[in-house]
């Protein structure tokens, strides 16, 4: 007879295999995400960069603020937190992906050098920090939604994040917030505080 017990279909999952699991498709798919727009940056120009990064740009938040909720089944703090883990995994597996692989071939620009006054290590902090908290935003408004409607809906937290986002980014333009502008910039980093506000 088997005393342990068995996660029912229906409830959060935070085992640790179904984590780590996770978290390598994540970072995989993150370092795909990044890897396509860096050459978006290097290759393309004008309207065809901007276009290309935004959509590439959209993809990888929409993925890291659903995913990780959706594979732990989030409905209480063992899935948000399950969610939050996979959150912070990917990020390391994104960034042993980017110093083993991304920065040897120089995949950044210039302008990527210049952002960080000539290094590329600048950003390890902000995406293990962005990664974690967007995992983790997204699992707790899945599942808020699953409270009040039974089943989740990725959609609507996609909107709801993207609408807030982008009311943010406007309102820090307005009222002179130092480094906001009409750019893809100010519209990732309004994406933090929109999706919480969707939480």
């Amino acid at each position: 007879m088997s005393t342990a017990v068995h996660a029912q279909e229906g409830h959060d999952r935070s085992d640790l295999p179904l984590v780590v699991r996770s978290s390598v498709k994540l970072g995989l798919v993150q370092s795909l995400v990044v890897l396509a727009a860096s050459l978006s940056y290097r290759f393309l120009g004008g309207t065809a960069e901007s276009a290309a990064v935004g959509l590439l740009v959209l993809g990888g938040l929409a993925a890291t603020a659903i995913l990780p909720g959706l594979w732990t089944r989030a409905r209480h703090a063992e899935g948000i937190a399950g969610a939050a883990g996979i959150g912070l995994g990917a990020t390391i597996v994104y960034l042993v992906v980017d110093v083993a692989l991304l920065q040897p071939i120089g995949t950044y620009s210039n302008r990527w050098l210049a952002i960080g006054g000539g290094s590329n290590w600048w950003y390890h902090p902000v995406w293990w920090m962005a990664g974690t908290f967007i995992a983790w935003m997204g699992a707790t408004a899945l599942a808020n939604q699953a409270a009040k409607r039974g089943n989740p809906s990725p959609g609507v937290l996609l909107v709801s994040a993207l609408t807030a986002a982008g009311l943010f980014g406007v309102l820090a333009v307005l009222v002179g917030v130092p480094g906001a502008g009409w750019s893809l910039g100010t519209f990732g980093v309004a994406f933090l505080p929109g999706l919480a506000l969707a939480a």
